[in-house]
Protein backbone atom coordinates (compact mmCIF):
# COMPACT_ATOMS: atom_id res chain seq x y z
CA UNK A 1 0.00 0.00 0.00
CA UNK A 2 2.83 1.98 0.79
CA UNK A 3 4.05 1.77 -2.98
CA UNK A 4 1.07 2.41 -4.37
CA UNK A 5 0.08 5.62 -2.54
CA UNK A 6 3.77 7.10 -3.46
CA UNK A 7 2.86 6.79 -7.02
CA UNK A 8 -0.40 8.13 -7.03
CA UNK A 9 -1.29 11.31 -8.06
CA UNK A 10 -4.03 11.63 -5.36
CA UNK A 11 -1.22 11.41 -2.61
CA UNK A 12 2.41 12.17 -3.78
CA UNK A 13 1.63 15.54 -4.31
CA UNK A 14 0.56 16.15 -0.74
CA UNK A 15 3.54 14.23 0.79
CA UNK A 16 6.42 16.23 -1.07
CA UNK A 17 4.42 18.82 -0.28
CA UNK A 18 4.54 18.11 3.39
CA UNK A 19 8.15 16.82 3.03
CA UNK A 20 9.44 20.23 1.88
CA UNK A 21 6.85 22.41 4.22
CA UNK A 22 8.01 20.25 7.35
CA UNK A 23 12.04 20.73 6.04
CA UNK A 24 11.28 24.89 5.85
CA UNK A 25 10.26 24.82 9.37
CA UNK A 26 12.64 22.76 10.45
CA UNK A 27 15.60 24.23 9.33
CA UNK A 28 14.43 27.58 10.23
CA UNK A 29 13.76 26.31 14.16
CA UNK A 30 17.15 23.90 14.43
CA UNK A 31 19.61 26.78 13.15
CA UNK A 32 17.53 29.30 15.39
CA UNK A 33 18.20 26.54 18.21
CA UNK A 34 21.86 25.82 17.48
CA UNK A 35 22.48 29.97 17.33
CA UNK A 36 21.09 30.18 20.84
CA UNK A 37 22.90 27.22 22.28
CA UNK A 38 26.22 28.12 21.10
CA UNK A 39 26.05 31.88 19.64
CA UNK A 40 23.72 34.10 21.64
CA UNK A 41 22.02 32.25 24.32
CA UNK A 42 24.33 32.57 27.06
CA UNK A 43 22.90 31.68 30.31
CA UNK A 44 19.66 31.76 29.37
CA UNK A 45 19.65 28.94 26.24
CA UNK A 46 17.14 26.41 28.16
CA UNK A 47 14.26 29.79 28.52
CA UNK A 48 15.07 30.97 24.90
CA UNK A 49 14.81 27.83 23.43
CA UNK A 50 11.85 26.88 24.84
CA UNK A 51 10.73 30.46 23.65
CA UNK A 52 11.00 29.97 20.07
CA UNK A 53 9.13 26.41 20.26
CA UNK A 54 6.95 28.36 21.87
CA UNK A 55 6.38 31.45 19.43
CA UNK A 56 6.37 28.82 16.29
CA UNK A 57 3.33 26.87 18.07
CA UNK A 58 1.19 29.90 19.17
CA UNK A 59 -0.27 30.80 15.94
CA UNK A 60 -2.14 27.55 15.84
CA UNK A 61 -4.15 27.91 19.25
CA UNK A 62 -6.17 30.82 17.29
CA UNK A 63 -5.14 30.19 13.56
CA UNK A 64 -6.24 26.29 13.52
CA UNK A 65 -10.26 26.72 13.68
CA UNK A 66 -9.73 29.34 10.85
CA UNK A 67 -7.50 26.74 9.35
CA UNK A 68 -10.30 23.90 9.29
CA UNK A 69 -13.39 26.89 8.12
CA UNK A 70 -10.94 27.75 5.03
CA UNK A 71 -10.68 24.06 4.15
CA UNK A 72 -14.02 22.89 4.61
CA UNK A 73 -15.44 25.37 3.01
CA UNK A 74 -12.63 26.04 -0.50
CA UNK A 75 -11.38 23.48 -2.39
CA UNK A 76 -9.09 22.51 -0.30
CA UNK A 77 -5.84 22.29 -2.60
CA UNK A 78 -6.45 25.64 -3.63
CA UNK A 79 -5.88 26.80 -0.33
CA UNK A 80 -2.62 25.14 0.13
CA UNK A 81 -1.13 26.50 -2.69
CA UNK A 82 -1.72 30.20 -1.74
CA UNK A 83 -0.41 29.21 1.82
CA UNK A 84 2.97 27.51 0.32
CA UNK A 85 2.74 30.78 -2.34
CA UNK A 86 3.15 32.75 1.09
CA UNK A 87 5.81 30.63 2.58
CA UNK A 88 8.54 31.63 0.21
CA UNK A 89 8.38 35.31 1.69
CA UNK A 90 8.38 34.00 5.01
CA UNK A 91 11.46 32.25 3.69
CA UNK A 92 13.00 35.39 2.61
CA UNK A 93 12.74 36.85 6.23
CA UNK A 94 14.54 33.86 7.30
CA UNK A 95 17.37 34.70 5.28
CA UNK A 96 17.53 37.75 6.10
CA UNK A 97 17.53 36.96 9.91
CA UNK A 98 20.41 34.39 9.08
CA UNK A 99 22.51 36.76 7.04
CA UNK A 100 22.52 40.29 9.44
CA UNK A 101 22.36 37.29 12.63
CA UNK A 102 19.89 38.62 13.88
CA UNK A 103 17.79 36.65 16.52
CA UNK A 104 14.66 38.98 16.10
CA UNK A 105 14.14 38.35 12.58
CA UNK A 106 14.89 34.59 13.15
CA UNK A 107 11.88 34.51 15.66
CA UNK A 108 9.38 36.64 13.58
CA UNK A 109 10.14 34.25 10.35
CA UNK A 110 8.98 31.37 12.93
CA UNK A 111 6.35 32.96 14.09
CA UNK A 112 5.53 33.23 10.03
CA UNK A 113 5.99 29.55 9.49
CA UNK A 114 4.24 29.06 12.56
CA UNK A 115 1.23 30.65 11.07
CA UNK A 116 1.51 28.54 7.44
CA UNK A 117 1.67 25.52 9.51
CA UNK A 118 -1.31 26.22 11.59
CA UNK A 119 -3.44 27.09 8.40
CA UNK A 120 -2.00 24.08 6.69
CA UNK A 121 -2.68 21.44 9.22
CA UNK A 122 -6.18 20.81 8.85
CA UNK A 123 -5.88 20.94 5.33
CA UNK A 124 -2.98 18.01 5.11
CA UNK A 125 -5.15 15.59 7.34
CA UNK A 126 -8.35 16.84 6.55
CA UNK A 127 -7.60 16.15 2.28
CA UNK A 128 -6.26 12.49 3.15
CA UNK A 129 -9.68 11.05 3.42
CA UNK A 130 -11.17 13.29 0.26
CA UNK A 131 -8.74 11.16 -1.88
CA UNK A 132 -7.64 8.15 0.17
CA UNK A 133 -10.27 5.09 1.24
CA UNK A 134 -10.75 4.17 4.68
CA UNK A 135 -8.18 0.86 4.50
CA UNK A 136 -5.43 3.65 3.60
CA UNK A 137 -6.10 5.81 6.42
CA UNK A 138 -3.24 4.69 8.83
CA UNK A 139 -0.90 3.98 5.88
CA UNK A 140 -1.65 7.67 4.62
CA UNK A 141 -1.04 9.21 8.00
CA UNK A 142 1.87 7.04 8.40
CA UNK A 143 3.60 8.31 5.22
CA UNK A 144 2.49 11.98 6.35
CA UNK A 145 4.36 11.30 9.66
CA UNK A 146 7.34 9.65 7.98
CA UNK A 147 7.46 12.77 5.61
CA UNK A 148 7.04 15.35 8.29
CA UNK A 149 10.13 13.13 10.36
CA UNK A 150 12.23 12.65 7.56
CA UNK A 151 11.87 16.12 6.46
CA UNK A 152 13.01 16.92 10.14
CA UNK A 153 16.18 14.33 10.06
CA UNK A 154 16.88 16.52 6.55
CA UNK A 155 16.03 20.11 8.61
CA UNK A 156 17.99 19.30 11.67
CA UNK A 157 20.94 18.10 9.73
CA UNK A 158 20.73 21.68 7.49
CA UNK A 159 20.36 23.94 10.37
CA UNK A 160 22.86 22.58 12.39
CA UNK A 161 25.55 22.91 9.45
CA UNK A 162 24.10 26.01 9.05
CA UNK A 163 24.68 27.58 12.16
CA UNK A 164 27.89 26.19 12.49
CA UNK A 165 31.20 28.66 12.24
CA UNK A 166 32.49 29.01 8.77
CA UNK A 167 29.16 28.33 6.82
CA UNK A 168 29.17 30.73 3.78
CA UNK A 169 25.77 33.05 4.10
CA UNK A 170 25.00 33.15 0.38
CA UNK A 171 24.59 29.33 0.51
CA UNK A 172 22.40 29.47 3.25
CA UNK A 173 20.38 31.83 1.64
CA UNK A 174 20.00 30.19 -1.51
CA UNK A 175 18.66 27.01 -0.24
CA UNK A 176 16.17 29.12 2.02
CA UNK A 177 14.83 30.52 -1.17
CA UNK A 178 15.04 27.28 -3.39
CA UNK A 179 12.75 25.15 -0.77
CA UNK A 180 10.66 27.57 -0.48
CA UNK A 181 10.16 27.33 -4.04
CA UNK A 182 10.31 23.95 -4.29
CA UNK A 183 6.82 23.15 -1.42
CA UNK A 184 4.98 26.01 -3.77
CA UNK A 185 5.75 23.84 -6.91
CA UNK A 186 4.71 20.17 -5.20
CA UNK A 187 1.52 22.29 -4.14
CA UNK A 188 0.23 22.64 -7.36
CA UNK A 189 0.35 18.99 -8.51
CA UNK A 190 -2.40 18.08 -5.19
CA UNK A 191 -5.80 17.11 -7.04
CA UNK A 192 -8.34 19.24 -6.48
CA UNK A 193 -11.23 18.56 -3.38
CA UNK A 194 -14.67 18.91 -3.48
CA UNK A 195 -15.93 21.52 -0.92
CA UNK A 196 -17.42 19.47 2.24
CA UNK A 197 -19.39 22.52 3.76
CA UNK A 198 -20.00 24.69 0.62
CA UNK A 199 -22.74 26.92 2.70
CA UNK A 200 -20.18 27.26 5.71
CA UNK A 201 -19.22 31.04 6.47
CA UNK A 202 -15.63 31.97 8.01
CA UNK A 203 -16.29 33.61 11.15
CA UNK A 204 -13.82 36.66 11.51
CA UNK A 205 -13.99 36.44 15.60
CA UNK A 206 -10.87 34.01 15.94
CA UNK A 207 -11.61 33.81 19.46
CA UNK A 208 -14.78 32.68 18.97
CA UNK A 209 -14.19 30.31 16.43
CA UNK A 210 -11.39 28.67 18.51
CA UNK A 211 -14.30 28.57 21.14
CA UNK A 212 -16.82 26.69 19.02
CA UNK A 213 -14.93 23.80 17.16
CA UNK A 214 -13.26 22.86 20.70
CA UNK A 215 -17.10 23.01 21.87
CA UNK A 216 -18.01 20.90 18.99
CA UNK A 217 -15.17 18.58 19.36
CA UNK A 218 -16.10 18.08 23.31
CA UNK A 219 -19.55 16.76 22.39
CA UNK A 220 -18.09 13.92 20.63
CA UNK A 221 -16.49 11.95 23.55
CA UNK A 222 -14.58 9.69 21.03
CA UNK A 223 -12.82 12.53 19.56
CA UNK A 224 -12.31 14.36 22.89
CA UNK A 225 -10.48 11.44 23.57
CA UNK A 226 -8.58 10.96 20.66
CA UNK A 227 -7.81 14.66 20.25
CA UNK A 228 -6.47 14.69 23.96
CA UNK A 229 -4.05 12.00 23.37
CA UNK A 230 -2.89 13.42 20.21
CA UNK A 231 -2.31 16.75 22.04
CA UNK A 232 -0.18 15.11 25.21
CA UNK A 233 1.84 13.34 22.07
CA UNK A 234 2.91 17.03 21.03
CA UNK A 235 3.14 18.29 24.13
CA UNK A 236 5.78 15.51 25.00
CA UNK A 237 7.66 15.90 21.98
CA UNK A 238 7.77 19.69 22.44
CA UNK A 239 9.07 20.39 26.39
CA UNK A 240 11.34 16.87 24.85
CA UNK A 241 12.52 18.58 21.72
CA UNK A 242 13.29 21.72 24.06
CA UNK A 243 15.14 20.07 26.95
CA UNK A 244 17.05 17.39 25.67
CA UNK A 245 19.53 19.80 23.39
CA UNK A 246 20.50 21.75 26.92
CA UNK A 247 20.49 18.87 29.19
CA UNK A 248 22.94 17.17 26.40
CA UNK A 249 24.71 20.45 26.42
CA UNK A 250 25.30 20.79 29.77
CA UNK A 251 25.84 17.49 31.08
CA UNK A 252 27.73 15.50 28.87
CA UNK A 253 29.62 18.83 26.44
CA UNK A 254 28.10 18.43 23.46
CA UNK A 255 29.10 20.30 20.78
CA UNK A 256 26.99 21.18 17.74
CA UNK A 257 27.41 17.40 15.66
CA UNK A 258 26.12 15.82 18.76
CA UNK A 259 23.49 18.00 19.37
CA UNK A 260 22.30 17.30 15.58
CA UNK A 261 22.76 13.74 15.92
CA UNK A 262 21.11 14.03 19.02
CA UNK A 263 17.79 15.78 16.83
CA UNK A 264 18.41 13.33 14.37
CA UNK A 265 17.64 10.08 16.62
CA UNK A 266 14.32 11.62 17.97
CA UNK A 267 13.44 12.49 14.03
CA UNK A 268 14.59 8.70 12.98
CA UNK A 269 12.43 6.87 16.09
CA UNK A 270 9.16 8.66 15.19
CA UNK A 271 9.52 7.97 11.64
CA UNK A 272 10.52 4.26 12.05
CA UNK A 273 7.12 3.90 14.56
CA UNK A 274 5.18 5.78 12.39
CA UNK A 275 5.41 3.21 9.79
CA UNK A 276 5.56 0.02 11.61
CA UNK A 277 2.08 1.53 13.34
CA UNK A 278 0.80 1.08 9.38
CA UNK A 279 2.67 -1.96 8.97
CA UNK A 280 1.49 -3.61 12.42
CA UNK A 281 -2.41 -2.46 11.53
CA UNK A 282 -3.03 -3.93 8.26
CA UNK A 283 -5.40 -1.05 7.19
CA UNK A 284 -7.32 -1.51 10.48
CA UNK A 285 -7.01 1.23 13.03
CA UNK A 286 -6.60 -0.19 16.34
CA UNK A 287 -6.34 1.53 19.50
CA UNK A 288 -6.00 -1.29 22.58
CA UNK A 289 -2.46 -0.63 22.79
CA UNK A 290 -2.06 3.01 22.99
CA UNK A 291 -2.27 3.66 26.62
CA UNK A 292 0.60 0.80 26.96
CA UNK A 293 2.56 2.82 24.94
CA UNK A 294 2.21 5.86 26.70
CA UNK A 295 3.47 3.88 29.82
CA UNK A 296 6.00 3.19 27.65
CA UNK A 297 6.81 7.08 27.04
CA UNK A 298 6.57 7.42 30.21
CA UNK A 299 8.98 5.16 32.09
CA UNK A 300 11.71 6.57 29.33
CA UNK A 301 11.04 10.15 30.02
CA UNK A 302 11.67 9.19 34.09
CA UNK A 303 14.79 7.08 32.73
CA UNK A 304 16.24 10.02 31.02
CA UNK A 305 15.73 12.52 33.34
CA UNK A 306 17.16 10.53 36.34
CA UNK A 307 19.78 9.55 34.21
CA UNK A 308 20.79 12.91 33.06
CA UNK A 309 20.32 14.35 36.49
CA UNK A 310 22.89 12.19 37.98
CA UNK A 311 26.07 12.87 35.72
CA UNK A 312 28.34 16.07 36.92
CA UNK A 313 28.28 19.48 35.07
CA UNK A 314 30.36 18.95 31.50
CA UNK A 315 33.73 20.34 32.12
CA UNK A 316 34.66 20.29 28.14
CA UNK A 317 33.10 19.65 24.67
CA UNK A 318 33.21 16.30 23.29
CA UNK A 319 32.77 15.09 19.68
CA UNK A 320 30.54 12.45 18.26
CA UNK A 321 33.15 10.02 18.37
CA UNK A 322 33.75 10.35 22.02
CA UNK A 323 29.84 10.68 22.81
CA UNK A 324 29.21 7.43 20.78
CA UNK A 325 32.09 5.67 22.98
CA UNK A 326 30.81 6.37 26.36
CA UNK A 327 28.16 4.90 28.45
CA UNK A 328 26.05 7.77 29.06
CA UNK A 329 25.97 8.53 25.08
CA UNK A 330 24.69 5.57 24.35
CA UNK A 331 22.08 5.49 26.93
CA UNK A 332 21.05 8.19 26.06
CA UNK A 333 20.71 7.36 22.87
CA UNK A 334 18.45 4.23 23.78
CA UNK A 335 16.17 6.50 25.34
CA UNK A 336 15.77 8.78 22.65
CA UNK A 337 15.51 5.67 20.22
CA UNK A 338 12.59 3.92 22.72
CA UNK A 339 10.77 7.81 23.79
CA UNK A 340 10.25 8.43 19.92
CA UNK A 341 9.46 5.01 18.71
CA UNK A 342 7.22 4.73 20.94
CA UNK A 343 5.41 8.16 20.24
CA UNK A 344 5.17 7.49 16.66
CA UNK A 345 3.49 3.96 17.09
CA UNK A 346 1.39 6.12 19.79
CA UNK A 347 -0.41 9.00 17.41
CA UNK A 348 -0.61 7.17 14.18
CA UNK A 349 -3.78 5.41 14.80
CA UNK A 350 -5.27 7.74 17.20
CA UNK A 351 -5.17 10.72 14.97
CA UNK A 352 -6.59 8.17 11.68
CA UNK A 353 -9.22 7.09 14.34
CA UNK A 354 -10.13 10.69 14.57
CA UNK A 355 -10.18 11.23 11.00
CA UNK A 356 -12.37 8.56 10.89
CA UNK A 357 -14.79 9.44 13.21
CA UNK A 358 -15.74 13.09 11.38
CA UNK A 359 -18.23 13.52 8.72
CA UNK A 360 -17.06 15.09 5.43
CA UNK A 361 -18.91 18.30 5.91
CA UNK A 362 -16.85 19.09 9.33
CA UNK A 363 -13.45 16.71 8.71
CA UNK A 364 -11.17 19.54 8.22
CA UNK A 365 -12.79 21.75 11.44
CA UNK A 366 -12.48 18.55 13.32
CA UNK A 367 -8.26 18.26 12.63
CA UNK A 368 -8.73 22.00 13.19
CA UNK A 369 -9.79 22.11 16.90
CA UNK A 370 -7.41 18.79 17.58
CA UNK A 371 -4.38 21.16 16.13
CA UNK A 372 -6.02 24.20 17.96
CA UNK A 373 -5.70 21.69 21.83
CA UNK A 374 -2.49 20.71 21.18
CA UNK A 375 -1.30 23.76 20.71
CA UNK A 376 -2.54 24.93 23.83
CA UNK A 377 -1.10 21.78 25.61
CA UNK A 378 2.23 22.88 23.55
CA UNK A 379 2.29 26.22 24.42
CA UNK A 380 1.10 25.19 28.51
CA UNK A 381 3.67 22.91 28.63
CA UNK A 382 6.64 25.38 27.25
CA UNK A 383 4.99 27.88 29.85
CA UNK A 384 5.13 25.40 32.54
CA UNK A 385 8.75 24.36 31.63
CA UNK A 386 9.93 27.85 32.13
CA UNK A 387 8.28 28.59 35.20
CA UNK A 388 9.62 25.48 36.36
CA UNK A 389 13.11 26.17 35.30
CA UNK A 390 12.89 29.86 36.26
CA UNK A 391 10.89 30.58 39.40
CA UNK A 392 10.63 26.75 40.76
CA UNK A 393 14.80 26.52 39.84
CA UNK A 394 14.33 23.05 39.01
CA UNK A 395 16.76 21.38 36.63
CA UNK A 396 15.91 20.10 33.16
CA UNK A 397 16.79 16.55 33.93
CA UNK A 398 14.09 16.84 36.86
CA UNK A 399 11.58 18.68 34.50
CA UNK A 400 12.06 15.01 32.54
CA UNK A 401 11.01 13.27 35.47
CA UNK A 402 8.27 15.12 36.18
CA UNK A 403 7.18 14.83 32.77
CA UNK A 404 7.39 11.17 32.58
CA UNK A 405 5.50 11.27 36.28
CA UNK A 406 2.50 13.22 35.02
CA UNK A 407 2.03 10.90 31.46
CA UNK A 408 1.36 7.75 33.80
CA UNK A 409 -1.31 10.16 35.16
CA UNK A 410 -2.56 10.48 30.88
CA UNK A 411 -2.17 6.81 30.48
CA UNK A 412 -4.65 5.82 33.81
CA UNK A 413 -7.14 8.43 31.75
CA UNK A 414 -6.67 6.94 28.17
CA UNK A 415 -7.31 3.37 29.99
CA UNK A 416 -10.26 4.57 30.84
CA UNK A 417 -12.34 6.26 27.80
CA UNK A 418 -10.05 5.58 24.51
CA UNK A 419 -12.31 3.17 22.74
CA UNK A 420 -10.40 0.33 21.76
CA UNK A 421 -11.58 0.07 18.26
CA UNK A 422 -12.15 2.94 15.73
CA UNK A 423 -15.51 1.69 14.34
Amino acid sequence: MFGQLMISRRFAPLFWCQFLSAFNDNFVRQMLVMLILFRFGGGDAGSKVTLAIGIFILPSMLLSALGGELADSHDKALIARRLKFAEIFIQLVAAAGFYFSSLALLYVSLFGLGIIAALFGPIKYGILPDHLKREELVSGNALVEGATFAAIICGLIAGGFAAAEGRAVWSVVLQLAVVGLACWAASLFIPKTSVGAPGLRINPNLFASTRDILRELKRDDRQWVGGAAVSWFWLVGAVALSLVPVVVKSRIGAGIEVETAINLFFAIGIAAGSLLAAIIAHGRIQLGPTPFLLLAMAGVLVDLGLTTGALPQAASEIGLVDFFSSIAGLHLLADILLLSAASGLFVVPVFAAVQAWAGEDRRARVVGAVNTLSSIYMVAGSLATTLLLKLAGLSESAVLTLLGLISVLAAAYLFRFLPKQSD
